[in-house]
């Protein structure tokens, strides 16, 4: 009885599942076809991705699209959108009012239009003054020269949902459009590498359930064990303690003493929902030369001694040729040498422009709830009621210019502060406001000094008169938590030597790997590692690679059709994957490729077993 009453329940809440999923793809479909003509035409521009996403009843910031549209997007499908979606909830009440609450200090339950004004024009997405007046003018919430803010939520949700009813309804009385084929409803969507026979559009691929994100379509469920595997294949690899960080890399032999060098900071740094950023690169070379790569993580100079999170997290380069179009970067090598916690690679390079894009496997850096106990303190008051920084503060604070001093030369240049800006407003400081800068902080040839960079914090706690709400949202967007530890970053340093000629490498963007790390990635492992066909399926192989202290599998589909595979670690030990799963699911789409797992040690102390079964559902 009391099986039959579990069974009964379980259906129950697997109906009310698919029914929720059925609603959210009417939505999703209604919005797109809003914009779109057809689910199978493709979103070309941010501006398209923005409106589509207001269809939906989304409110997308600038900060937000950039997201999803980085500089190598070219286009993003229906599936994409959905995925989107999947990520981006609408606000709730709650949430609107909690934002307004932090703006009025003394809980009235307004605001002054005054205040509005400064707050719209000058943060974040920057509204123009007929904008906000547009909203101070609406009688419904305007109360002599006061904001009634609650009341602006009720509206502004209320709109929201009328804009999603009107693409709903658009939707049931077109027949033409209620007939479209409207792309992958299934519960995770494939964001494999296309391979080169497909004629499928480019994409960015990001996360799946999350869902955007490198190649590695994660797919949050565990597959039911009722389920039977028609093909299947195991790998195991032993890994010996001493073994996990070799020493196959010498990096600077007596040869390479008079090589001519480069280098430059970056961060990887951890996004809400567990995707992972980073500094991307060019390198130039003026003629065909020797070349010594390598990437590792740095201590900060604040930290020594500390105990350093972010310094155990793999670090990995990979270098692509640039062609005549940006899509269509080559693959040239990747850093698959080791020595503790450097990862390089030395070959021969032709004179000409290279990619160098930085790559984690999200093992060791993920989010991790963790107890603190009390939050830190970040300015105080002096006997004269002067604000000032606190000693912990100040130190963290420097950690960060270390960091976001790319070049290390001790100073900031603008286009230095503006990634810095970027991470943390998602906006840029352009030649006005840096001339603004120069006159109230110190600088030397135009950039700032680190006594510059710390009185600019110090006048930001300055302009909310002593509250740190603006500095907390600047360390948490850096990595740090409430006790002014970086747990969810982690800064590198980027070495180039050259033996003929000055290498020169420039940070080009802060943003998600997408599709060009993902294809390097697969295309590394399916080029280097060990190739099994399923057992009973001709057409779907698994590679796995051992680079290091780290194993990666690729999955690769040359069939017709889309395949479903199920992962199981179980028969592993003392491992620990970027999914966080031992038995997970994935989804690959026809002719394409895709990342399973990456694997690394738990403790690398100790010996690690990875046994892997793949099979086909």
């Amino acid at each position: 009885g009391n099986q039959k009453a579990t069974h009964s329940e379980n259906s129950q809440g697997k109906k009310s599942q698919h029914a929720e999923e059925a609603i959210f793809y009417m939505n999703c479909r209604a919005a797109y076809l809003t914009v779109f003509k057809s689910s199978l035409e493709n979103i070309k521009s941010k501006e398209q991705l923005s409106l589509a996403l207001q269809q939906a009843g989304r409110n997308p910031s600038q900060k937000t699209i950039n997201k999803y549209w980085t500089s190598q997007t070219t286009s993003l499908n229906f599936d994409d959108f959905c995925a989107i979606l999947k990520k981006e909830k609408p606000a709730t009440k709650n949430e609107l009012l909690e934002a307004f609450g932090k703006i009025d200090t003394d809980k009235s339950g307004y605001i002054l239009h005054d205040e509005l004004f400064k707050i719209l024009t000058t943060r974040g997405d920057k509204m123009t003054w007929e904008e906000v007046t547009s909203i101070t003018k609406q009688a419904d919430f305007n109360c002599s020269g006061k904001l009634d803010y609650s009341k602006f939520c009720e509206l502004y949700l209320t709109t929201s949902e009328q804009c999603c009813k009107a693409a709903r309804d658009r939707l049931e009385t077109d027949p033409r459009l209620r007939q479209q084929h409207f792309g992958n409803q299934t519960e995770h969507f494939s964001h494999g590498i296309t391979l080169p026979v497909s004629k499928a559009s480019p994409r960015v691929s990001r996360k799946t359930d999350h869902k955007l994100a490198k190649s590695d379509s994660r797919a949050p469920s565990r597959p039911s064990s009722a389920q039977s595997s028609k093909a299947s294949t195991s790998t195991t690899v032993t890994v010996s303690a001493s073994s996990s960080r070799n020493t196959k890399l010498i990096i600077e032999p007596d040869t390479m003493k008079e090589w001519q060098c480069a280098q430059s900071k970056g961060c990887f740094y951890l996004e809400e929902d567990g995707e992972i950023i980073s500094h991307k690169y060019r390198l130039h070379l003026p003629q065909r030369s020797a070349v010594c790569v390598t990437i590792k993580p740095f201590t900060v100079p604040q930290a020594e001694g500390k105990s350093c999170h972010w310094l155990s997290v793999d670090t990995a380069l990979f270098i692509l040729k640039e062609n005549e179009t940006q899509e269509n970067l080559q693959l040239v090598s990747f850093t698959e040498l080791q020595n503790k916690e450097v990862f390089g690679w030395r070959g021969e390079l032709g004179a000409g422009v290279y990619w160098l894009l930085p790559f984690t496997t999200g093992c060791r850096l993920r989010k991790v709830k963790t107890q603190i106990t009390g939050e830190a303190e970040l300015v105080w008051r002096d006997e004269d009621g002067e604000l000032a920084l606190t000693r912990a503060f100040r130190a963290t604070l420097l950690d960060i210019f270390e960091t976001i001093d790319l070049d290390g030369n001790g100073l900031l240049s603008l286009e230095e502060y503006n990634f810095f800006e970027l991470r943390t407003s998602g906006e840029k400081c352009d030649q006005e406001a840096w001339a603004v800068c120069k006159e109230n902080f110190e600088m030397k040839k135009n950039e700032l000094t680190r006594q510059g960079f710390l009185d600019l914090n110090l006048m930001e706690a300055n302009d909310r008169d002593g509250d740190p709400w603006d500095l907390w949202v600047t360390l948490l967007s850096l990595g740090y938590n409430k006790a002014l530890e970086m747990t969810e970053a982690c800064p590198f340093v980027i070495d180039i030597s050259a033996e003929r000629c000055k290498p020169r490498i420039k940070a080009i963007s802060l943003e998600a790997g997408g599709s060009q790390l993902s294809r390097a990635v697969c295309r590394s492992v399916v080029n280097e590692g060990e190739a099994k066909v399923l057992d009973g399926s001709e057409n779907i192989f698994i590679y796995t690679y051992r680079s290091g202290s780290r194993i990666t599998s690729v999955i690769e589909n040359k069939s017709e059709n889309k395949v479903i595979i199920h992962v199981n670690n179980e028969q592993s030990k003392n491992c620990l994957n970027n999914r966080g799963l031992t038995v997970f699911a994935v989804e690959v789409a026809p002719k394409s490729m895709m990342v399973s797992q990456h694997v690394m040690a738990l403790n690398e102390q100790e010996e690690w077993i990875y046994s892997c079964v793949h099979s086909l559902v």
